[in-house]
């Protein structure tokens, strides 16, 4: 893997899932030359997205955002490559979908900020920090891609 690749952690929510864009969204992640390296379909739990939105457990809008999370259904996944975090941050949008360019997954799939159906890291150490919490270390495969020459230079 080249000397910068790292790992981010994206999460469809139960909007992304009930609306059936599980599959678009993966494919523009595995289009654009990442690997996936973990995902799960899971029902999570309020605590787990208590601890997944500590940091803004101060915010008005933090009971209501960790009701929703766990009202259904979520994928979590874990991507890996170069900048991963700030392109897969860019290919999610802003998040809030109004501000979101066409092309972009809120920006194509989304109208309110209430329903953005994605999740990405903003940060390495958030990445980190998300992929520990949602994911043991066993659950992430290690392998090169047939594709890697293809895509790295």
């Amino acid at each position: 893997m080249a000397a910068k690749a790292e790992r981010t952690f994206i999460a469809i929510k139960p909007d992304g899932v009930q609306r059936g864009l599980i599959g678009d969204i993966i494919k523009r992640f595995e289009q654009k030359g990442f690997r996936l390296v973990a995902l799960k379909f899971l029902q999570a739990s309020e605590d787990l997205l208590k601890q997944h939105y500590i940091d803004l457990k101060d915010r008005p809008f933090y009971p209501g955002l960790v009701k929703y999370m766990s009202s259904g259904p979520v994928v979590a996944m874990v991507w890996e490559g170069l900048n991963v975090v700030k392109t897969g941050r860019v290919m999610l949008g802003e998040t809030n979908p109004a501000d979101s360019k066409p092309g972009t997954i809120r920006g194509d799939f989304c109208i309110e900020v209430g329903r953005n159906i994605i999740h990405g890291s903003d940060s390495v150490e958030s990445a980190n920090k998300e992929i520990s919490l949602w994911f043991k270390p066993e659950e992430l495969v290690s392998f090169k891609s047939c594709a890697f020459n293809w895509i790295y230079e």
